[in-house]
């Protein structure tokens, strides 16, 4: 994400945005203070015409251009009781909007909208770039300058991976007993059906997120990918097993490259495969800085539950979860 793209780009806007953490400190940052109202402060139009150094057309524009964003984030218009109540407490400072049946009001969130849209104000511009090295810093604090494994924060993470290894276990045991190639299969058939999800193999995939070599792609994996991998294996082992008894005898290379596809075609997957490119290459995009190409039509912005997952006060280190674990962990080895 470079500094112009926040103009363009609403994914990028909308990131920051709903990036609590990150827009903290941005607000300490900034130091501007509106008109304190139902628990937050307020920013008249006139107020950002003063602080962008903008006339009021330019503003009433970029409000009627991006009407449904700068409402989501945060632009409300008073009237009736609201509106009595807001002039009844700032009528002495109120100059816009004193006698109007109505009045529209920015929060913090919508005050920094407007600065990511403007492309006339020299303040805007300076603010978009303070902006951006904030998140970027929020983020390096939070994770330790490594965005690599942010996916194990989550606390949903533990439990996919752990049960990873007995769904492969599955799958890699019937492509054993089933299949009949030697072992390149393993390999082969375990891209198939990456290719299947997230359209990329592993070569592309730990090119993507700049991975060593003998790096295990899944340690990198958000655990609703994990998932959908798992439900792969799992059922492919199933299907594998069923043809195997139908023909009575292993099935050849093409056989299986044609089990996978009808497999990744079938449209219970659909909606699945759909949910875990978005996540995938939305949360890439917004956490990690890193797009990946073949899931372009995927990204979108993040949603706030996002940032409180990965970031927040429920996110931790895989090491962490482990050691709270600890004696569960134990107990099932013991049995």
């Amino acid at each position: 994400m470079n500094k112009l793209e926040l103009t363009d780009s609403s994914i990028d806007r909308q990131n920051i945005l709903n990036n609590k953490f990150a827009l903290e400190k941005i607000e300490m940052q900034i130091g501007i203070k509106g008109l304190f109202f139902e628990n937050e402060y307020k920013f008249t139009i006139q107020q950002l015409q003063e602080f962008y150094g903008v006339d009021k057309r330019t503003i009433q524009r970029y409000i009627e251009q991006n009407e449904k964003e700068l409402k989501q984030n945060g632009y409300n218009i008073l009237k009736g009781n609201q509106l009595k109540e807001f002039k009844k407490e700032f009528n002495d400072i109120l100059v816009e909007g004193a006698k109007a049946p109505q009045l529209g009001v920015f929060n913090f969130r919508g005050f920094l909208n407007i600065g990511m849209l403007l492309v006339e104000s020299e303040k805007a511009k300076l603010l978009r770039s303070t902006v951006l090295d904030i998140v970027i810093d929020t983020l390096n604090n939070k994770l330790g300058g490594n965005t690599k494994y942010i996916n194990q924060r989550d606390e949903d993470f533990l439990i996919s991976i752990i049960r990873e290894p007995i769904y492969r276990k599955e799958f890699t045991s019937a492509l054993n007993n089933y299949v009949e190639m030697g072992n390149f299969k393993y390999a082969l058939f375990t891209d198939r059906i990456y290719q299947s999800i997230f359209k990329e193999n592993s070569k592309e995939y730990k090119a993507i997120l700049n991975l060593d070599k003998e790096a295990n792609v899944r340690d990198t994996m958000y655990s609703e990918v994990l998932s959908i991998i798992a439900s792969f294996e799992n059922g492919l082992a199933h299907e594998m097993e069923l043809q195997f008894k139908t023909l009575n005898r292993k099935l050849s290379p093409i056989e299986m490259e044609n089990l996978v596809e009808k497999f990744a075609n079938h449209p219970l997957y659909k909606p699945l495969i759909e949910s875990a490119c978005i996540k995938m290459a939305s949360r890439d995009y917004g956490l990690r800085k890193v797009l990946h190409e073949k899931l372009k039509a995927y990204v979108k912005s993040i949603p706030q539950s996002d940032f409180e997952r990965f970031l927040g006060a429920q996110s931790k280190s895989l090491e962490e979860r482990f050691n709270e674990n600890k004696d569960v962990f134990l107990r099932l080895k013991d049995r």
